[in-house]
């Protein structure tokens, strides 16, 4: 029987849950579960003066959003706990004691090093292929530190016990560890132990090539839970950063991701973080919500942002999101796309003003009012019929019309469909909107 697939995700909770964190723990969950396996979220919680409670919740928070349950871990236990490495120091000073008595841990300057075997070190990496590290010379290895002198643990020696007395089967993790790794493989045989396999996948890159950092504004997972994106879709495009499914498809459900994951489809190159494609799949995704998805999301994106929904009646509310959906591509676009809905003091868009409320579009918007004043069926088709009529009366094209009515009535120069959005806001409404209008040119 194969042993079990175990992987682990181990943040620092010294910032916010970076996309590239968010991309290695989604790898690895998405491993765990093609394998049937254990995915694992332990927090590298040593570095108590740059710990912050703030970070710690950004990264559970972010995890959850993405929908990346962790089999053990805070707040879901496990047999292999604490998951806090700053609970477990015990454990450390086992495994201290068991390298000082074979030898292997030397003290300098009130610090304490593991002295390396000077040897070559082969990583068999799952990602990049096999790579010799020699680490025969001091001068360019020097032995590393594993406790400081005020008796903090460095990272290399506590995530290597860990490893070990979680049974981490496979350790999958940004590129930038991979120098990392021929240590780590050092203090495993020191302890007479078998490293894990290792996958170290790509570094993400902005589009000019320069990495991802804290700095950039879209390097945060918070930064698409705050901007209304939709965490599948945000979970299938870090999928594709990477990884590919070899078969040039970029919109696929998690459940067949899980399915067809495999390492071994992993590129080496770095992988290009391009927030357009990432707006586009979004706007792809929301496309496909259910009515009743749709309306939940923009309710409480629209509320959050100030809008006033309560004054509202639920019938008018409805009605007016309704003829967003399909229309937009992150929720955080509704409040300039249908605000309009929800005041009567629109403001208008300069660019509109100086483009269709014009001498020669007056006396189209007077026509367009006097036509729609006459409609006793105030519906998008009756109102389609009689702009259309308007138009040809005019002599003129539809559309000489319509982007001053919408002007009108809305205050912008692109929205919902025209005569959907004039009957949703009512005859009433829409003639007042007009008339205020024709009193601005």
């Amino acid at each position: 029987m194969k042993p079990e697939v175990r992987v682990r995700f181990a943040p620092s909770p010294t910032g916010y849950l970076h996309i590239g964190g968010a991309r290695t723990a989604l790898f690895n969950w998405l491993f765990a579960r093609h394998h049937g396996g254990k995915f694992v979220l332990r927090i590298e919680d040593t570095d108590i003066k740059r710990n912050t409670e703030e970070a710690m919740a950004a990264i559970y928070e972010g995890l959850q959003w993405l929908g990346l349950n962790w089999d053990e871990g805070p707040h879901a236990g496990g047999e292999f706990g604490p998951y806090l490495q700053s609970e477990r120091t015990e454990l450390y000073e086992r495994y201290l004691k068991k390298l000082q008595d074979a030898g292997y841990i030397f003290e300098d300057q009130g610090a304490l090093r593991f002295r390396s075997p000077r040897e070559h070190v082969i990583v068999d990496d799952i990602v990049c292929g096999k790579i010799d590290f020699d680490l025969s010379n001091p001068a360019t290895h020097p032995d590393m530190t594993i406790r400081r002198p005020d008796g903090s643990w460095i990272f290399h020696f506590v995530n290597v016990i860990d490893d070990l007395e979680m049974k981490i089967s496979h350790v999958i993790r940004g590129e930038d560890h991979l120098s990392n790794t021929p240590k780590h493989i050092e203090i495993f045989r020191a302890l007479g132990a078998t490293p894990p396999q290792y996958a170290h996948i790509p570094l993400i890159l902005n589009r000019d090539g320069t990495k991802m950092s804290k700095r950039d504004e879209g390097a945060r997972v918070e930064y698409y839970i705050r901007r209304g994106y939709l965490p599948a879709a945000v979970g299938n495009y870090l999928c594709l950063l990477g990884w590919s499914p070899k078969d040039n498809r970029e919109k696929l459900d998690i459940d067949e991701i899980i399915r067809i994951f495999d390492l071994k489809n992993i590129g080496r190159s770095s992988a290009t973080f391009d927030p357009d494609k990432l707006h586009w799949l979004n706007g792809e995704y929301a496309r496909e919500l259910s009515d009743a998805e749709f309306y939940d999301l923009a309710f409480a994106r629209l509320k959050s942002s100030g809008v006033k929904l309560d004054k509202f009646p639920e019938k008018y509310v409805r009605a007016a999101l309704q003829t967003c959906k399909g229309k937009i591509n992150t929720f955080d676009e509704l409040p300039a796309y249908c605000g309009f809905y929800f005041t009567n003091d629109v403001d208008y868009s300069p660019e509109g003003v100086s483009k269709h409320f014009s001498a020669e579009n007056k006396p189209r918007l007077k026509a367009v009012r006097e036509a729609l004043s006459a409609l006793e069926e105030f519906n998008a088709a009756e109102i389609e019929a009689t702009l259309k009529s308007t138009a040809s009366k005019l002599g003129g094209k539809v559309g000489a019309i319509v982007h001053p009515t919408r002007l009108a009535v809305t205050g912008s120069n692109v929205g919902p469909s025209l005569y959907h959005l004039l009957e949703v806001l009512g005859k009433e409404r829409v003639l007042t909107r007009i008339d205020r209008a024709l009193t601005k040119f």
